[in-house]
């Protein structure tokens, strides 16, 4: 694609034509290396996607990084805290509302759904309904640089984990709609909201479906083996992953045991 960008030394400042990530200072093993905040647009008019957490410092940055150019919006891909925490400060820092699918992270008026157009200075963003990491996830098309920002329902690394307010059956069939969007689009790039840019779409998503049909396999093997609950299936499926990983894992097998549940 004209114009991507995939800097070395990690995600940030990488990125489109039209799109640029600011890395926010965030790095844990559920970050990577911290939140991607995207700045999109290709005029003196601009949108923010995900401000990242509430750290002044980061926020400061991202303020500077867009000097005399103006914020139309502020929009979130979901609502969990290293995405959204920082919004309604960097709101006040300039003067924009903030977008999201849940009304408890708006500032203004309008929400964000499936099927709207955002644009700004011309460049245009249309918003994707994907469901299953959160409740209110949500991924964001740039047709001009026929690139997605995915927030966490696609990571630059790794595979994304099944939060407390998402549900399995809902991310598959998000998994698949991008699937299908990504041939049909001809998208060239997947911009995620932790890691770097992933510039094979179909090939990720091709994997990160496949990974999700093999772990629910794998899951009913420790059943059949005698495991009982999501720990015990824990120790067994991810026996290979760092312990310090384990929460986590706990909370997509739970996931998968309630999506097993309903087939």
């Amino acid at each position: 694609m004209s114009g991507l960008r995939i800097p070395v030394d990690g995600p940030d400042g990488s990125g489109t034509a039209g799109a640029t990530s600011l890395l926010a200072p965030n790095p844990s093993p559920m970050t990577l290396d911290g939140t991607n905040t995207w700045v999109v647009g290709r005029s003196d008019d601009v949108l923010v996607v995900d401000p990242g957490p509430d750290d002044e410092t980061h926020l400061k940055r991202i303020a500077g990084h867009l000097g005399e150019r103006r914020v139309t919006a502020i929009l979130l891909t979901h609502g969990h805290e290293d995405h959204s925490g920082g919004a309604g400060r960097f709101a006040e820092m300039v003067g924009a509302p903030v977008r999201a699918l849940d009304p408890r992270h708006r500032l203004g008026e309008e929400g964000l759904g499936d099927g709207d157009v955002v644009t700004a200075g011309g460049t245009e963003v249309r918003v994707v309904g994907t469901p299953g990491h959160s409740f209110d996830s949500l991924c964001f098309w740039l047709p001009e640089d026929r690139a997605m920002l995915t927030g966490d329902t696609i990571l630059g690394r790794g595979t994304t984990v099944i939060a407390h307010d998402g549900d399995l059956g809902d991310y598959l069939r998000s998994l698949d709609r991008l699937r299908r969007g990504a041939e049909m689009l001809e998208a060239e790039a997947l911009l995620p909201g932790h890691g770097p840019v992933l510039p094979e779409p179909i090939g990720v998503l091709d994997a990160y479906i496949a990974h999700r049909r093999q772990r629910l396999e794998q899951i009913r093997e420790a059943i059949r083996q005698g495991a009982k609950d999501a720990r015990e299936i824990v120790e067994i499926v991810y026996a290979d992953v760092d312990t310090s990983l384990w929460p986590a894992a706990e909370m997509s097998v739970a996931a998968q045991l309630n999506y097993l549940k309903t087939l």
